[in-house]
């Protein structure tokens, strides 16, 4: 056999190609680190975030996606974003700005695929009416960043997880597209203990902010709010609910009225504000521009009493349902669907580990929208929205 065409050689090939192509800001797939050692095989020919990709693609927890809430649930359009078109939308932004920036784009993909694995069914306001639960129960916070990393690194493949590299889970627990910044700068390398604190003082509520510690991960943090700011009003247009011309004059000059004039000159403003730089970030004026916009949003569309009529319900069955297999598990009812669907098969380091809060909250947040629905007694289900 010749050793420089096994798959292995090629592999090593190509992490040395890396220095050649990628900048020196970016983070090399020869640094990956695992939590766990992993056998080497030579015939595994994919660099380390290139095969962390693969894997969060194979998780169940991705399929799930399809039928997760973006912003618009319960109202018949098939139009509208569902989460797994917003992921597909980061991962190809993030992927065209580090293309750009010489960065590492397998990692910027296999974090952008991730980064929204731990959504609740009903999108944020699931997310908050499943903290408000998992708080009184002594769980702390819920956070969807911080159940990604749940799911992926000790959920998945029955209680054994993936494997991920430190760099993805890092950048999938530190993604915010919600916090409104100019420019984001990497903080300082960490461990995976350091990891693990972070999440622990965010579940607990003594931190609420951190900076990813790659380039790569700010750079998916960043596109994150470029991919929905324009794709969530294009769908309040199409269900009528504001109009282009109540954008406002500078969001209109700066941005466009468009999703795809939007992102494009957002993408184009950061490519061209963050080359050679220490920080992805925008220009001033196009950053007050995008504050704006995103001001306008949440008045406008995700606080907008039109959308929210059925929430009340929705809060109830989260209440049920969290009462529910609270009660299962105290009385070991092994016939409730927390022991048959998600339980059973589980490696008994996951149980023994979880409180029966956390396994609850684990249970419910990897809900789709339509199993969660099912669930719920007859009289609490809501009925989906005919909209004009």
């Amino acid at each position: 056999m010749n050793l420089e065409k096994t798959p292995w050689a090629v592999k090593a090939r190509l992490e040395q190609g890396e220095t050649q192509i990628l900048g020196k800001r970016a983070c090399f797939s020869k640094n990956a680190v695992r939590r766990y050692s992993e056998k080497r095989s030579d015939t595994e020919y994919r660099l380390a975030f290139s095969a962390d990709a693969d894997r969060i693609l194979n998780s169940l927890a991705y399929t799930r996606y399809s039928d997760k809430t973006q912003v618009f649930s319960l109202i018949n359009n098939d139009h509208l974003t569902h989460r797994v078109l917003h992921v597909q939308m980061v991962s190809r932004v993030a992927r065209t700005i580090g293309r750009y920036l010489g960065l590492n784009t397998d990692l910027i993909e296999a974090a952008a695929m991730g980064h929204d694995i731990g959504h609740t069914p009903f999108g944020h306001d699931g997310e908050q009416f499943l903290s408000c639960l998992t708080q009184s129960a002594g769980a702390g916070h819920f956070h969807h960043n911080l159940q990604s990393m749940q799911f992926l690194d000790v959920i998945e493949r029955n209680g054994k997880g993936w494997n991920l590299t430190l760099q993805t889970l890092d950048a999938i627990v530190c993604h915010n597209g919600e916090a409104h910044a100019r420019a984001l700068t990497p903080a300082q390398p960490r461990k995976f203990a350091d990891l693990d604190t972070i999440v622990r003082q965010i579940r607990a509520g003594t931190i609420d902010d951190v900076m990813p510690m790659t380039m790569e991960g700010c750079v998916v943090r960043i596109a994150d709010t470029v991919s929905y700011i324009g794709r969530d009003f294009e769908d309040a247009v199409r269900l009528k609910i504001v109009t282009r011309d109540q954008l406002p004059d500078s969001c209109r000059k700066r941005l466009g009225a468009t999703q795809g004039t939007i992102v494009f000159n957002l993408v184009t403003d950061l490519i061209n504000t963050s080359i050679d730089q220490d920080f992805i970030g925008f220009s001033p004026e196009v950053a007050d521009a995008l504050k704006e916009l995103k001001q306008f949003n949440y008045q406008f569309i995700y606080k907008n009493p039109l959308i929210k009529k059925h929430l009340t319900t929705v809060e109830d069955i989260f209440k049920c349902l969290f009462d529910r297999y609270m009660n299962d598990l105290a009385k070991e009812n092994k016939s409730s669907v927390v022991y048959s669907q998600f339980l059973n098969g589980m490696e008994d380091s996951y149980p023994a580990n979880h409180s029966h809060a956390e396994i609850t909250r684990d249970f419910i947040a990897g809900m789709t929208d339509s199993y969660f629905i099912r669930q719920a007694p007859d009289h609490l289900r809501p009925t989906p929205i005919n909209w004009v």
